[in-house]
C-alpha cells in the first residue's frame, strides 16, 4: 500500500514537471532550419506526460490515473502562469486535460488486449487531440506559423509515443492490469 501511495505522489510530482516545463519549451522552435518552422522544444517533454498517465493507469487503475491528471493539472497550470504567457497556460490546461482524460478512456479500452496496444493508441489520438486544441488556442491569430508548428510537433510525438514503448513495458513488465 505504501509503495502504491509513493507511486502516486512521484506520479504527480512528474506530470507537474513535464507539463510546466513543455508550457515553457513550447514558446522556442528548435534553431535549426527548417526545423525552426516544424518543431518547438515542448515537443521533446509533453509526450512523456502520457506515459505517466499510462503507467498509473496501468498499475493503480483508471480512478488514480484520474487523480494525477487533476492534480498535476491544476498544480502545473498554476505554474505555467508564472513560466509562460497566461494564454499558453490556459491553452496547455484545457488540451491536457481532454487528451488526458481521452487517453485513460482509450487505454482502459484496450487494456486487456496486447501489451503495447493500449498505450500506443491511447498515446497517439490523446496527442493528435492535445496538439490541435493547444497550438489552436494558443497560436492561432498569434503565430503564422502555427498549424506548420502543430504538425511538426505532433509528428516528432508519435514518433516518440513510439519509443516510449519500450519504457513503459520495462516499468510495467508484466504486471496484471488493474
Amino acid at each position: 500500500m505504501d509503495k502504491l501511495v509513493g507511486s502516486f505522489y512521484w506520479a504527480v510530482g512528474a506530470m507537474i514537471v513535464i507539463v510546466a516545463s513543455s508550457n515553457y519549451l513550447v514558446q522556442f522552435p528548435v534553431p535549426v532550419s527548417p526545423l525552426d518552422e516544424y518543431l518547438t522544444y515542448g515537443a521533446f517533454t509533453y509526450p512523456i506526460a502520457f506515459l505517466v498517465t499510462d503507467i498509473t493507469n496501468r498499475v493503480m487503475g483508471p480512478y488514480k490515473a484520474r487523480m494525477v491528471v487533476m492534480v498535476g493539472f491544476f498544480l502545473a497550470v498554476l505554474l505555467s502562469f508564472l513560466l509562460a504567457t497566461p494564454r499558453i497556460a490556459l491553452a496547455s490546461g484545457t488540451a491536457f486535460l481532454v487528451a488526458q482524460f481521452l487517453d485513460i478512456t482509450v487505454f482502459n479500452y484496450f487494456r486487456q488486449s496486447s501489451w503495447w496496444r493500449a498505450p500506443l493508441i491511447s498515446s497517439v489520438l490523446g496527442s493528435i487531440v492535445d496538439t490541435f486544441l493547444f497550438f489552436g488556442i494558443a497560436f492561432i491569430g498569434v503565430l503564422d506559423i502555427w498549424f506548420q508548428l502543430a504538425l511538426g510537433d505532433l509528428a516528432f510525438k508519435l514518433f516518440v509515443a513510439l519509443l516510449l514503448l519500450a519504457p513503459f513495458r520495462l516499468v510495467v513488465g508484466r504486471k496484471q492490469p488493474v
